[in-house]
C-alpha cells in the first residue's frame, strides 16, 4: 500500500469511529472540505503535513496518534 492510501484509509477509519462527516471534520479542524475530500478520493496524494496536524486537531488526536495504526506498518517502497 502506498502512503497516500494509508492515509486515505486512517482517515476514513477515525471520521467512522467518530461518527464525522466531512463536513463536520471542515468545520473542526478549519480544513476546507474540498481538501479533505481530495484526500478521500483520491486526488491529493500528498497532503501536507500542516494539512494533517490541522485535521488531526479537528478529530482530538496527535500526529503521532494518527500514524500509530497498522495500516503505516508495512508500506510499499515509493517511486
Amino acid at each position: 500500500m502506498k502512503t497516500c492510501d494509508a492515509v486515505k484509509e486512517r482517515l476514513c477509519e477515525l471520521l467512522a469511529e467518530r461518527n464525522l462527516s466531512v463536513h463536520a471534520l471542515a468545520i473542526a479542524s478549519s480544513v476546507p472540505p474540498s481538501t479533505i475530500k481530495n484526500i478521500l478520493y483520491g486526488k491529493s496524494h500528498n497532503p501536507g503535513v500542516v494539512t494533517l496536524r490541522m485535521l488531526c486537531d479537528g478529530l482530538g488526536i496527535s500526529l503521532p496518534e494518527f500514524f500509530q495504526a497498522k495500516v503505516f506498518y508495512d508500506l510499499d517502497d515509493e517511486e
